[in-house]
């Protein structure tokens, strides 16, 4: 055990130093494996599935024999989940002195050490979750995690971890200094006495309530460290290897919600604390006490229908006043951990679905991006595609007209007619519900056939407002002398959802690209005239370097960005008119 000043002396790159610095073990080879045994363990292992098999081949079972082995097997084990581990390993509640005593008694009938040693070797791994600190690293294996560690001296020392507040718990100090006659007193004499004095049946009570029930408890907890990093879930976190199942929770009383307990379960710090490998950087904000605070959560299971007998005993404790100030975690913050996987999950199935062209802002040279065309290329162009503007982006619509394309095609439901009435000219009105309101489906894939951007070809919601009249509501813009207009009202919802198609509007941006994307942006808004808002979005910004004969617009990510040339009071404009007029 280390001193407290060793433990203060704990560098905060703990992990990285202590691995440097530390020479393993040799590895373990057949011709040295006798000296490499841990011999205490492994009799308690290996010895009562013998005994269990051997008796019960002798000793038949009787019906409440078999039930008292299962309340017993409850027992004990609460005595290990509700003591060992959410009581003592992480303080999730605060227990009064008989319901501590009779815990540490169930722990001992369990045969899995005393708390104090169970205690530091639990919070160790929480501390060094899946690191070679970690007593029984999942990374290892399934068998060295469920037994394995257990079996053979560890090949490093594992990794320091804080008791000191055990060691002030008279509980614990009374049970580590009486621990063996408490092992074989409630491991196997109680059962087997209530077996005898009940109903006269002692060599049953002490086969199956004693020595099976141990067997199942052994491995009920074992579970914990083996099954819970290896079957189920990550809803919460995928940084580690604990996760979610009900079939660990049937399995070990409770315990299976293990990817929830490890975002929360933190094990104490020392002095200079060492930033725990198990924990979510949204939890980190969470208080941390270097000597007493355990911020944990009493229960495994967060949900009601979820399987925690733990959490119900814990609670059922607290309306008798037996257990007091249960610790949950916060419910904001479990939220986001959740959140945070969800989009994850999103993330991943947006990486494989094609998204329509964009004009390329990030400097990236493997993508092209669309290119920006003035209003004389997309009329000729025009003349041999079937090319239509709408919304400031230059689609090509030979899906609808051809259906024998490669790859397919469709019939526009509404008439070819329709279609090559628009062709060369700005359809935006007509898309938008001025001949049909199209649905989300037919807006994302419109943006598919997109081929380039209009310099000038949508102007900001603010220019609508500013340039549109009443008279222009029954205005389709069909040429470049009819500029698109809106009502007033919902200018800015209207202009969005257009320039955007649905299936982008909530798009999951990764915050390394969303970074990139707006470090380009302000580069590029210190090189030109032109800014963008909070959102993504132009905003209409003077430039003095706008020339003579410069008026329009210059196309931004999504949409374009403004640049005006100086006009007068009526917003009329000089040589460049013409080009805003675009529009």
């Amino acid at each position: 055990m280390r001193t407290s000043k060793e433990m203060s002396e704990v560098p905060d790159n703990y992990v990285s130093y202590t691995l440097k610095n530390t020479k393993p073990l040799p590895p373990i080879t057949l011709r040295t494996l006798h000296k490499e045994l841990q011999y205490i363990s492994l009799t308690a292992i290996t010895v009562p599935p013998i005994v269990s098999f051997i008796g019960a081949y002798y000793v038949p079972l009787q019906r409440k024999t078999a039930i008292w082995s299962i309340i017993y097997y409850f027992c004990t084990g609460l005595g290990i989940t509700a003591g060992y581990h959410r009581l003592w390993s992480h303080r999730c509640y605060n227990a009064s002195s008989p319901l501590r005593l009779i815990l540490a008694l169930f722990g001992a009938g369990a045969v899995q050490g005393s708390i104090k040693w169970w205690s530091r070797g639990h919070r160790s791994h929480h501390r060094y979750t899946d690191t070679p600190l970690d007593p029984y690293n999942a990374n290892e294996g399934f068998w060295w995690s469920h037994i394995g560690w257990m079996l053979v001296k560890p090949r490093i020392r594992q990794g320091v971890a804080d008791v000191r507040d055990l060691k002030k718990d008279w509980v614990v100090r009374w049970q580590h200094s009486n621990y063996l006659s408490l092992l074989l007193t409630m491991a196997f004499l109680f059962p087997m006495v209530v077996a005898w004095i009940g109903w006269g049946d002692a060599m049953g009570g002490l086969v199956y309530a004693g020595f099976l029930r141990l067997v199942f408890v052994h491995h009920s907890t074992f579970c914990v460290n083996s099954l819970a990093h290896w079957l189920g879930e990550t809803p919460f976190d995928d940084k580690h290897t604990p996760k979610d199942h009900m079939i660990t929770a049937f399995v070990t009383v409770g315990e299976g919600y293990h990817n929830f307990h490890h975002q929360v379960g933190l094990a104490s710090a020392p002095l200079s604390p060492v930033l725990t490998s198990i924990s979510l950087l949204l939890f980190l904000p969470f208080f941390l006490n270097p000597t007493k605070q355990f911020p944990t959560d009493y229960r495994n299971a967060i949900k009601w229908y979820q399987y925690d007998p733990t959490k119900w005993f814990i609670y059922l404790c607290s309306l008798f006043r037996l257990a007091s100030n249960l610790r949950t975690f916060p419910s904001n913050e479990i939220k986001k951990g959740i959140l945070t996987m969800q989009m994850k999950k999103l993330r991943e199935v947006q990486s494989g679905i094609e998204w329509p062209a964009e004009i390329n802002r990030g400097g990236d040279e493997a993508n092209e991006g669309l290119e920006i065309w003035n209003w004389e290329k997309f009329q000729s162009t025009s003349l041999t595609r079937p090319l239509i503007l709408i919304s400031g982006y230059i689609h090509d619509v030979s899906f609808f007209l051809n259906t024998n394309l490669p790859g397919g095609g469709m019939d526009h439901p509404g008439g070819q007619h329709l279609i090559n009435k628009f062709i060369g000219k700005d359809a935006t009105t007509a898309f938008f519900g001025g001949v049909y309101e199209h649905s989300n489906a037919a807006h994302n894939l419109l943006a598919m056939k997109r081929v380039a951007i209009l310099q000038g070809g949508h102007p900001h919601a603010l220019d609508m407002k500013i340039r549109s009249k009443p008279s222009d509501l029954s205005t389709s813009t069909t040429s470049p002398e009819s500029p698109a207009s809106v009502p007033d009202d919902n200018l800015n919802d209207i202009d969005m959802n257009r320039l955007i198609p649905p299936c982008q509007r909530l798009k999951i941006v990764d915050y390394s690209e969303f970074a990139a994307s707006l470090l380009h942006s302000r580069r590029s808004q210190s090189s030109s005239s032109s800014s963008w808002g909070k959102t993504g979005y132009p905003i209409r910004t003077p430039s003095a370097s706008v020339g003579e004969g410069a008026g329009g617009w210059d196309a931004g990510y999504g949409s374009t960005t403004a640049v005006e040339s100086d006009g007068d009071e009526d917003g009329h404009m000089g040589e460049g008119e013409g080009d805003y007029k675009k529009l």
